[in-house]
C-alpha cells in the first residue's frame, strides 16, 4: 500500500468549524447539521484524507455541505492517529510510510463497523459516502458491501484499476462520481480513461459521472492552494458538482 507526494501537501484554510464532536457509536464524529428543514433518514458519511477529521479544512468543507442541506458526519477512521499538520510544511521529517503501515483497511473498517449501524438505529436509511484520497479506498468498498446508497470519490488513492471498477460495476448498486485532476499520480488520465470505458456510456445503470479540473493535482479539493485561480475553480467545481450528484441521487 502506498500513496504519492501530493497526498502529504497542500494547505491549510482558513475558517472556524461550526459542527460539534460528538460520539457516534462511540466512535469521535465530527457533525455537521444544516440550519435548516433536512431529511433526517439521510446522511454524508465523510471518510477523510491522511490528515484526518482534526484538520480544519474538512470541518470547513463538511459545513458548506451542511448549509446545502445535507447532515455530515466524519468519524474518525484514523483511530486517533493522523498525519500532522506539519506534514504538510516543506521539509517535514515526518515518517510517512511508517504512518502508513500502522493503517491498512483492517484499521478503518471497525470503525465503520460500529458508525454505520448507529446511524441506523437513529433512523437513517440512506447514505451517500465522500471518500478523499485515502478515505475513496473505504468508500469503494461501502458501496460492495451495499451499505451506501452513494459514492463520490475525489482524487482516489489505493484503488486497484482496472480491477476495482470491474468489481464495482459487477456487484455495486451506488451510484458513482469521481472528481479526477490533471496531475495525479494515484488516479493518473489512463485510470480515469479506463473508469470511462468500464462504468461510462449507461454501463453502470445507477449513474456514473466524472469531472476533471485542468491545472489541479492529487488532494487540490481538500488542501488546495486557493490564491491559484484553477485549484479554486477546481475545489469549487468538485463542490458544485457533488452537491448537484447527492441531489440527484440520495
Amino acid at each position: 500500500m502506498s500513496l504519492c507526494e501530493h497526498c502529504i501537501s497542500g494547505v491549510r484554510h482558513e475558517g472556524t468549524p461550526e459542527g460539534k464532536f460528538e460520539l457516534i457509536g462511540g466512535i469521535n464524529t465530527y457533525v455537521a447539521t444544516p440550519s435548516v428543514d433536512y431529511p433526517q433518514d439521510k446522511v454524508i458519511l465523510y471518510l477523510v484524507d491522511i490528515f484526518g477529521v482534526t484538520l480544519v479544512n474538512h470541518q470547513l468543507l463538511a459545513d458548506d455541505y451542511a448549509r446545502n442541506g445535507f447532515k455530515v458526519v466524519i468519524p474518525d477512521i484514523l483511530n486517533g492517529d493522523p498525519a500532522p499538520e506539519d506534514a504538510l510544511e516543506p521539509g517535514s521529517k515526518w515518517d510517512f510510510m511508517a504512518w502508513l503501515g500502522r493503517h491498512g483497511m483492517e484499521t478503518v473498517h471497525p470503525v465503520l463497523d460500529k458508525v454505520i449501524p448507529a446511524l441506523q438505529a437513529s433512523g437513517v436509511t440512506k447514505i451517500a459516502v465522500l471518500g478523499f484520497c485515502y478515505g475513496a479506498r473505504p468508500a469503494f468498498d461501502l458501496a460492495y458491501k451495499g451499505s451506501v446508497s452513494v459514492v463520490v470519490v475525489s482524487h482516489p488513492s489505493l484503488l486497484q484499476v482496472p480491477a476495482d471498477l470491474e468489481k464495482y460495476l459487477a456487484v455495486s448498486k451506488a451510484s458513482l462520481l469521481i472528481n479526477s485532476c490533471e496531475v495525479d499520480q494515484m488516479f493518473p488520465p489512463e485510470a480515469q480513461a479506463k473508469a470511462d470505458e468500464i462504468l461510462g456510456g449507461g454501463k453502470f445503470t445507477p449513474g456514473y459521472e466524472r469531472t476533471y479540473w485542468e491545472g489541479c493535482v492529487h488532494g487540490f479539493s481538500v488542501r488546495g492552494d486557493m490564491s491559484n485561480p484553477k485549484v479554486k475553480a477546481g475545489k469549487e467545481g468538485v463542490f458544485k458538482a457533488t452537491v448537484e450528484f447527492l441531489r440527484k441521487h440520495l
